[in-house]
């Protein structure tokens, strides 16, 4: 029996286009691979988007922009440096409107990490041991205590790590994913470096740092 070819039009890749914000030859191949399945070849694009961003996460990011953020009346405020490889793609208005949405949805989420690795050793070790602490409590036995464990750590990282926690404008993807969307269709590393959110009344505010484990520009 033969294999069934799917017609793709050029509305249909239109459409990919403007959600994704993927080339377009990549949406069309998203939507032949996907047997004209909107939803299927969205998922396509950002898998490959996310193996794009692996392959290019080495590459030195010297460039980007700062960009400030004031919600609710002037009460919250962010700063978050976002960065890329080349001047010109920081012009760009794609890399602009990414910058914004970070820093948007770092006032709205307030994140106290960038990733995973910048949390310190103390936080860590606090957090475990409450989360083993209550499933021992529970009565669980040791090894399934420690898987308890396990997946409370990881819902900790989605609360408080900027790049795990879901993208306020599109709950189904992180923010790490959300970049690695962006890296797919600029073509260069893209990394946040580090940002501040302040809030009225509080004693004190959130400023994170990473440092990204690039190679040195030769």
């Amino acid at each position: 029996m033969g294999t069934t070819t799917v017609n793709i039009s050029a509305a249909q890749v239109k459409d990919l286009r403007e959600k994704t914000g993927a080339p377009m030859m990549d949406c069309k191949q998203a939507l032949t691979e996907a047997k004209g399945d909107m939803e299927q070849a969205v998922v396509i694009l950002r898998k490959k988007g996310v193996s794009v961003a692996a392959k290019k996460a080495t590459r030195v990011t010297s460039e980007g922009s700062v960009a400030s953020y004031i919600h609710a009346g002037g009460k919250i405020g962010v700063l978050v440096e976002v960065n890329c490889e080349s001047d010109f793609v920081a012009r760009t208005e794609d890399f602009k409107e990414l910058v914004h949405d970070i820093a948007m949805h770092i006032a709205a989420s307030d994140p106290r990490y960038v990733r995973k690795e910048d949390v310190t050793p103390a936080d860590f070790a606090r957090e475990k041991e409450i989360f083993l602490s209550q499933a021992v409590a529970s009565g669980k036995p040791p090894h399934i205590a420690e898987k308890m464990v396990a997946g409370k750590m990881e819902k900790f990282y989605e609360e408080v790590c900027l790049l795990e926690q879901p993208f306020i404008k599109d709950q189904t993807i992180s923010i790490g994913q959300l970049i690695a969307s962006k890296i797919g269709k600029l073509g260069e590393n893209i990394a946040v470096r580090r940002f501040a959110r302040f809030k009225v009344g509080d004693a004190g505010e959130t400023i994170a740092i990473t440092k990204p484990t690039e190679p040195k520009a030769e």
